[in-house]
């Protein structure tokens, strides 16, 4: 295996760091064994943890790490003590943040961080695990291997499935043909019952998975002879949405199949994008926010999402008022 690159040693770190806080002196071994790393590992990254800091970056601003008789202690900056106050867009990208840090191996899903994030979360009135697209592309425990097992045996198999664009949740029946990892994710592709057609599944959006005492009774789809295959396939109605993005929105643009980029100068452009389903259009839309704006066919869509997520803001307010 190659050395992880950059953002994958920076998400480790973000959840290497509370952890052993929050511990108090966990032995090296102890962090190398939850983590995944040798020692030698360890002490590079810890390297890099006691030069992070805010300016002026004397020592009361700088994160101290300390290394003695096989332990390791971490103590945050002054600066990281002191209360924060947040706007909502803040505390919204702080919940976002802190959530893809927990889904990496090691995180501690019960320490300081994800209580603070559950609160933080609750105050926002959102849900992490349906509201925000946080996922890293890692499969749920064991789902991998028992996809992998129910296609050799040509066994059907249950799952529990949450569709990303129609913010839905539902659980059906599955002829599994293949897996196959694209664009930085594992999905499925299979015949599925519920929809009578065939169908693809990002296997981090499956709840449960269940090996079914049945066979498999569809065919397998035939493949293209290059072996390459889209994430995604428009339909020729599916409705189109142009917005111009403003240059810090510009990842759109190489996230996101397009149809049409057109650069309107000084870093800003615009796009054609398909938006097959509403919910992945609101989502989309409030996260750019003034970043983006919509030329045609999204007409009151934000303003809508807008309405929905501040009432059920207001509404975890009043309830955390009561308590």
């Amino acid at each position: 295996m190659g050395r992880p690159g950059a953002p994958e040693r920076l998400r480790r770190l973000l959840a290497l760091v509370p952890w052993v806080v929050a511990q108090d002196g966990p032995t090296l071994a102890e962090v190398c064994a939850r983590f995944g790393l040798t020692q030698d590992e360890l002490v590079s990254e810890l390297d890099l943890v006691f030069l992070c800091g805010v300016h002026p970056f004397t020592p009361d601003s700088l994160i101290d790490v300390s290394v003695a008789d096989g332990r390791v202690w971490i103590r945050y900056a002054d600066y990281l003590e002191r209360p924060l106050r947040l706007t909502p867009d803040e505390g919204l990208a702080l919940v976002a943040a802190g959530t893809a840090v927990l889904a990496v191996p090691g995180a501690d899903p019960d320490g300081p961080l994800a209580r603070g994030l559950a609160k933080l979360a609750a105050v926002l009135g959102v849900d992490p695990a349906v509201d925000l697209d946080v996922t890293l592309g890692a499969a749920p425990a064991g789902v991998l291997e028992s996809l992998r097992e129910a296609i050799g045996a040509g066994r059907a198999v249950e799952i529990d499935y949450y569709t990303y664009g129609r913010d839905q949740r539902t659980r059906r029946v599955v002829d599994p043909h293949t897996v196959f990892g694209a664009e930085g994710e594992w999905y499925l592709e299979a015949w599925c019952h519920l929809a009578e057609a065939e169908r693809r599944f990002r296997l981090d959006r499956i709840g449960s998975l269940a090996v079914l005492d049945r066979p498999a009774d569809r065919p397998v789809a035939e493949q293209p002879s290059s072996g390459a295959r889209r994430v995604f396939q428009p339909r020729a109605d599916d409705p189109r949405v142009v917005l111009d993005l403003e240059p810090r929105a510009r990842w759109v643009a190489e996230q996101y199949p397009l149809e049409r980029l057109e650069e309107l100068g000084g870093g800003r452009c615009r796009v054609v994008l398909v938006a097959s389903e509403r919910a992945w259009l609101e989502r989309l839309l409030l996260r750019l926010g003034p970043a983006a704006s919509v030329v045609e066919g999204a007409e009151g869509v934000t303003g809508a999402a807008a309405a929905r997520i501040l009432a059920a803001y207001r509404g975890a307010r009043a309830a955390v008022a009561l308590d």
